[in-house]
């Protein structure tokens, strides 16, 4: 989704979206609006979405927001997402692995939309890893070699697999969260 639904208003102004921006939680907020939640609260602490409670560790301006950067009001409400960003949402804030698993659908839409839209692009290198990453998942999760195996233990042997598919979806998920990181608010 390139941008808010149709029809669909900011929760937190009631109106029409103004610099509509996704949070990780991926419900949509006028960017000024969830600037203003997170000032009225602890500006030591990232916001939490006003629907579903979530920390909010990343907000993503849509195109068409960005592609308005040069206007004054628009540019200055792209700032402060771009430093909300800096601050909460760089790779290196830890916000645990709780916090990551709940990104991880959120993460993996958006890039399973990004590999397969033409028009969007990834740096090659990004494509390579996450399509290297899925790759050996896959064959050690359909491979006959296990660390725990499923001959032996039964139900407990697929342990590993799923071990081994997480750290994968994880992997995946923070590579991408860079690339949106580096796109929207960093550098």
């Amino acid at each position: 989704m390139e941008g808010p639904p149709c029809g669909d208003v900011c929760s937190v102004c009631h109106g029409n979206f103004n610099v509509p921006c996704q949070a990780n939680c991926s419900h949509w907020f006028c960017g000024n609006c969830i600037m203003l939640v997170w000032d009225h609260g602890s500006t030591l602490q990232a916001c939490r979405c006003p629907l579903c409670r979530r920390r909010i560790t990343l907000l993503i301006p849509n195109d068409d927001s960005l592609r308005q950067r040069h206007d004054p009001a628009v540019g200055d409400i792209l700032q402060k997402v771009e430093s909300y960003n800096r601050i909460f949402g760089g790779p290196t804030t830890a916000n645990g692995l709780f916090q990551r698993i709940q990104d991880l659908p959120f993460l993996l839409r958006r890039l399973v939309r990004e590999l397969v839209d033409p028009h969007r692009s990834l740096p090659l290198v990004i494509r390579a890893r996450v399509y290297i990453a899925m790759i050996f998942s896959a064959v050690y999760i359909f491979s006959p070699i296990d660390i725990i195996p499923e001959a032996l233990l039964g139900i407990v042997g697929l342990l590993d697999d799923l071990l081994i598919a997480l750290l994968c979806f994880l992997h995946v998920a923070a590579l991408y969260r860079a690339v949106l990181y580096n796109r929207h608010g960093g550098a």
